[in-house]
């Protein structure tokens, strides 16, 4: 258990940079980082890119130096390493594509302001202090919503929904949505979406306040079911999720952090079922329970 700096020989902006990870959680490593001085937006995912120049002195306050292939093999051996598919290059063009798709919603003039939006949108699930609510949350939303629906193609109201459920993210519950569907309605009124698309994507956007639609209320559940997939991820995807979520609460002392997120299990436990499609039930439902109580455990309840 040790936070490590590799050699400072990766060229960029007119320097060369090291590579500062921990090998056992990413709160420790947040944790060194600020202690350090260290600016939060050199935060890539799994590690820090230090300067050349400040190597030296983090190695003095306890930054241990190891070659680059034992940083990166004892950060794989951790369960921390970020593949390439999630990280921002691979993402922005896999989410690109999927934006392509909204994109015959919109009447022909306004295809300029649409593709603008695109990027906007991005730009807004790319910001620094998003650590589970990000471009990877976007995609795995995204890509939950093609699987339930296979073959059959995911309606474009939804589409949007996903794309403006979270796009303004200040760890507010409920503000967060609200905020979030009136950004919808004014940026898609002003890229010239039909009205009554707006008005569907903003309901759905605003659902996932809840995640608890209607009975009858196909589009809805989708949405919602696709948003809580990551609750039925393998054991090591949990814990990634997990140590994603308390990262973006880092400002939140410990206790009332814990408080917090009991309440948080204890509410997604009370949906029954958690998921309302049959797929999703079929997918994901056995294991998200065993997720949620196994988290309550380590929690202390």
């Amino acid at each position: 258990m040790a936070i490590l700096i590799d050699p400072a020989v990766w060229p960029a902006h007119g320097t060369t940079f090291a590579h500062l990870v921990s090998d056992e959680s990413l709160a420790e490593l947040h944790a060194f980082a600020d202690a350090a001085g260290l600016d939060r937006r050199a935060f890539d995912l799994d590690h820090y890119d230090v300067p050349a120049e400040r190597r030296e002195a983090l190695i003095a306050l306890g930054a241990h130096p190891v070659p680059a292939k034992e940083l990166i093999w004892r950060l794989r051996a951790s369960g921390l390493r970020i593949p390439a598919r999630d990280r921002t290059p691979a993402l922005l063009d896999t989410l690109r594509r999927s934006w392509s798709r909204v994109l015959p919603a919109f009447p022909g003039e306004h295809d300029g302001p649409a593709r603008a939006l695109g990027e906007e949108l991005l730009q807004r699930w790319s910001e620094a202090h998003r650590a589970y609510h990000d471009l990877r949350h976007l995609r795995d939303v995204l890509a939950a919503l093609e699987r339930l629906r296979a073959p059959d193609p995911v309606p474009v109201s939804v589409l949007l929904g996903a794309w403006f459920h979270d796009a303004i993210y200040d760890g507010v519950a409920g503000s967060d949505e609200e905020r979030s569907a009136e950004l919808a309605a004014t940026r898609l009124t002003g890229a010239g979406a039909p009205q009554p698309l707006i008005d569907e994507t903003t309901r759905l956007v605003l659902l996932t306040r809840s995640h608890d639609p209607a009975p009858t209320d196909y589009r809805g559940q989708l949405i919602c079911d696709a948003d809580l997939a990551v609750l039925g991820r393998d054991a090591a995807g949990y814990a990634r999720y997990l140590s994603d979520i308390r990262t973006e609460y880092a400002h939140v002392p410990e206790p009332a952090f814990v408080d917090g997120r009991i309440a948080v299990v204890h509410r997604l436990l009370a949906l029954d079922p958690i998921y309302r499609t049959h797929v999703a039930r079929d997918l994901w439902e056995d294991r998200a329970r065993r997720n949620l109580k196994r988290e309550l455990e380590l929690l202390g309840t």
